[in-house]
């Protein structure tokens, strides 16, 4: 065998091996995700999402079943890093966990594919922005938040804040579904309010009423009125979708009677109804 021919064959080898590996890799994924849905959750971290997660014990039981599963995945395929010496426990796992993969428990797909690490701090953190405007003039700003998604397979969340957020159902802010439905929105490709929906009518009826809900909402502001729907939500379509997400979960039975088209909306994307669930919280406002 000549040493071209050699060489030619240790390159298709090794393409083999690559291609070999590429294809195993997702099939194994599917693999090890559906063992972990099959296991039960463990007695010590159900304890845990019964007294964190206002709703869980509200949940019909096939649901309740589908979550614990999805917080196994959760657990298995992220990684959490605790930031400003914040020591990351099985409590903040499990509870930014479970009100992530809530917004997962009844839709098809995967369990937040492109998140790979979970970064927590102690409290809000401040984060710096720059911008250029139109001019080419550069400015930057500093803001505390208390959670942030970014499109690097990241997402931050203040402990402070989420534990604030569950220690108060009902309010409508939850600040772990807030920006995780950033990441179900920016599984289309960028983060703009339109989540993907592959039905073509479902599509069409989510456009409209988004728009129409979030039109209503900015002139509710300006004429300073009340409003349900937290006014942060009328920052950006991308802010308007994460906390209507918040409120479909946090406050299903008030967002259902004051905003009964967006209600539908969320139903139909979310494909759960939590305003049908037992429980005093969601069948009435808080």
């Amino acid at each position: 065998m000549g040493e071209r021919t050699l060489t030619a064959l240790v390159l298709a080898l090794v393409l083999a091996a690559v291609l070999a590996i590429q294809v195993a890799r997702p099939l194994l994924r599917r693999r090890r995700r559906a063992h972990l849905q099959r296991v039960p959750l463990p007695r010590a971290w159900r304890q845990i999402v019964h007294r964190h997660v206002a709703f869980y014990s509200d949940m019909p039981p096939d649901l309740r079943q589908r979550l614990d599963g999805l917080i196994q995945v959760f657990l298995d395929e992220k990684r959490f890093v605790g930031c400003a010496g914040l020591a990351i426990n099985d409590t903040i796992r499990i509870v930014i966990a479970a009100h992530a993969c809530a917004l997962l428990v009844n839709r098809p797909g995967g369990c937040f594919d492109a998140v790979q690490t979970v970064l927590v701090y102690p409290d809000a953190f401040y984060v710096d922005h720059e911008q250029v405007d139109e001019s080419g003039v550069v400015h930057r700003d500093r803001h505390l938040l208390s959670g942030e998604s970014w499109e690097e397979g990241q997402v931050v969340v203040s402990w402070d804040d989420a534990l604030d957020d569950v220690a108060h159902p009902g309010d409508g802010q939850n600040v772990v579904i807030h920006e995780f439905a950033h990441q179900l929105d920016g599984e289309s490709g960028s983060v703009n309010g339109a989540p993907v929906i592959e039905d073509a009518r479902l599509l069409a009826r989510w456009g409209r009423t988004m728009r129409e809900e979030f039109d209503a909402l900015n002139r509710a502001l300006e004429r300073d009125e009340h409003t349900l729907i937290d006014p942060y939500g009328a920052t950006e379509p991308a802010e308007f979708f994460a906390v209507v997400s918040e409120h479909f979960f946090e406050m299903p039975g008030a967002l259902r009677d004051e905003h009964p088209q967006l209600y539908r909306r969320m139903r139909e994307f979310y494909r759960i109804d939590p305003a049908q669930w037992p429980g005093e919280r969601h069948g009435r406002h808080t």
